[in-house]
């Protein structure tokens, strides 16, 4: 999808007169709630005056999401932003896609947003590359389908984001000069990439468990990393076994779908200066199907248990494209992909195992795998000599809970990263908030015969779980557990996310990564 920012609107008006019956344009106002009567005040709109007699007419209120069509003189949609003190990114993101679905579904090709005067803020230090990228994700984003199984449809991938014409962006009353237009490009550049990442993990996420193996997702993680130049090793059984990983291949036993653990490593290009560079590592937790394992599911919870591997495709789809970025830090990608099937090779509750740091685990019960894959993860991440590890995990149910399905918990042995994933995500328009773990719970994880046990009680599980993963990194690198339970699947679908997989975590962390570098 390509983007042009506009100056100014007079010369694509003039195109209209010169097309004047022509119904594939479309100019979309963001309007925000009490200014219905005067977002018009650049000269340059007098001929979009009409529009004010429309909203009257409609007594148009531009709260969050309302719209309105105006078929003519001239084809327009307002469309509001709620009020100017509650403006965010993410108010941008949902104005740009739910704009684009209605111009798609009107078969509509050539778009201009027409942006109001932004709070002061939005103009300055990063605040235009922001929302240029915000510009891109909403469109981006908002335009995914996945119709990949979609036999009967005459058209399987649905309408493209590609159909559209270059979209037209005018930023209202800004001047626009150099500096602000490299901004506005590269803003709208890294919008493309981190919704692209976003998308590409959707795509792994929504396929179904009969074909998103793990090995699937290492041969997935193989041939992008030698189309971007990326290195890539992955173990097999007998490798994992061999490396003492067997807190991960404990729930991988029950599946005749082999685990796979892999490893992606992207090295920034070597500069002249000699300063030590910073290595950071993504975990992703890559349960490709999660029946419960012994401790067998209700079939109510089984289902869409495809998006078990939420946190592994976010990691692909970060990796796949963290190379357009151009970091001077060093990136790895870590994932124990496996399945937790009930067969008579499974792993019991009772059963003891004993992690990659040497750690034995008591398994009290065989649905609570995730944190087992991940505990010999972070281990080898810790091992490999990272300063900081990130994982990305569809944890528990506990944590939907506390959080709603639109919020993701986070965790952590550093307040400073804490706080830089939380305070990213509130730019990357992906909700997070922080779980504060609670010394009080310890106890809630011993066990009488093992070094820990792998579930607390029924009472803030989300914490536990975070607590549990703390037993496997080391005080020496810095930490943040983020748990995307509720965010990672939609039934119902919300704001640019269609119902499916959302691709949460893949774009705060490349901001992050962006941030790193900056």
């Amino acid at each position: 999808m390509e983007f042009k920012v506009v100056s100014s609107v007079e010369k694509i008006l003039k195109e209209c007169e010169n097309r004047p019956e022509s119904f594939d344009r479309i100019f979309v106002f963001g309007v925000f709630e009490g200014h219905e009567n005067d977002f018009l005040k650049n000269k340059s709109l007098n001929k979009f005056y009409f529009l004010y007699k429309r909203l009257k007419q409609l007594d148009f209120k531009a709260k969050k999401g309302k719209n309105v069509l105006v078929e003519s003189p001239i084809t327009s949609l307002v469309h509001g932003l709620d009020k100017k003190t509650k403006f965010n990114y993410d108010s941008i993101r949902c104005f740009v896609s739910n704009s684009l679905k209605i111009a798609r579904k009107n078969k509509i090709k050539d778009v201009t947003f027409i942006f109001p005067d932004m709070p002061n803020e939005y103009y300055l230090d990063d605040g235009l590359f922001f929302m240029s990228s915000a510009v891109a994700e909403g469109a981006s984003l908002g335009l995914y389908e996945f119709k990949k199984y979609k036999t009967k449809d005459a058209d399987k991938g649905g309408k493209k984001a590609e159909d559209f014409r270059p979209i037209r962006v005018y930023f209202g009353p800004i001047a626009m000069n150099k500096a602000k237009e490299k901004q506005v490009k590269e803003g709208l550049d890294f919008g493309k990439i981190t919704s692209e990442a976003a998308n590409f993990a959707r795509d792994m996420i929504n396929e179904p468990g009969n074909v998103a193996t793990p090995i699937y997702l290492a041969n997935i993680a193989k041939e992008f990393s030698t189309e971007v130049g990326i290195e890539c090793k992955i173990f097999d059984e007998k490798d994992i076994v061999k490396h003492k990983m067997l807190s991960f291949y404990g729930v991988a036993r029950g599946s005749k779908n082999p685990p796979r653990f892999i490893h992606l490593i992207y090295k920034p290009k070597p500069t002249a200066k000699k300063n030590k560079i910073k290595k950071i590592a993504i975990v992703g937790k890559g349960v490709t199907f999660d029946s419960g394992g012994l401790s067998l599911k209700p079939s109510d919870f089984m289902t869409n248990m495809k998006s078990d591997k939420s946190g592994a495709c976010a990691v692909l789809g970060i990796m796949r494209y963290v190379s357009k970025l151009n970091l001077g830090a060093e990136v790895h990608g870590i994932i124990a992909a496996c399945e937790n099937m009930p067969d008579g090779h499974a792993q019991r509750p009772d059963d003891i195992v004993k992690a990659l740091n040497g750690k034995t685990i008591e398994i009290e019960n065989t649905d609570a795998e995730g944190r087992l894959t991940l505990a010999d993860a972070l281990t080898f991440a810790e091992n490999i000599g990272v300063d900081e590890i990130i994982d990305i995990a569809t944890l528990t149910g506990a944590c939907v809970v506390a959080l709603g399905e639109y919020t993701s918990g986070v965790m952590g042995n550093d307040k400073t990263l804490i706080n830089s994933i939380i305070k990213t995500s509130e730019i990357s328009g992906e909700k997070m908030w922080e779980l504060p773990f609670d010394d009080n719970m310890r106890e809630k994880l011993s066990s009488p015969i093992a070094d820990i046990r792998n579930i607390g009680n029924r009472y803030g599980g989300a914490i536990t779980a975070g607590m549990f993963l703390e037993e496997f990194v080391s005080d020496k690198v810095k930490w943040c557990h983020i748990d995307i339970a509720g965010p990672s699947f939609t039934k119902t679908g919300f704001t640019y996310n269609p119902k499916g997989a959302t691709g949460v975590g893949a774009r705060t962390i490349l901001y992050y990564l962006r941030q790193q570098s900056c």
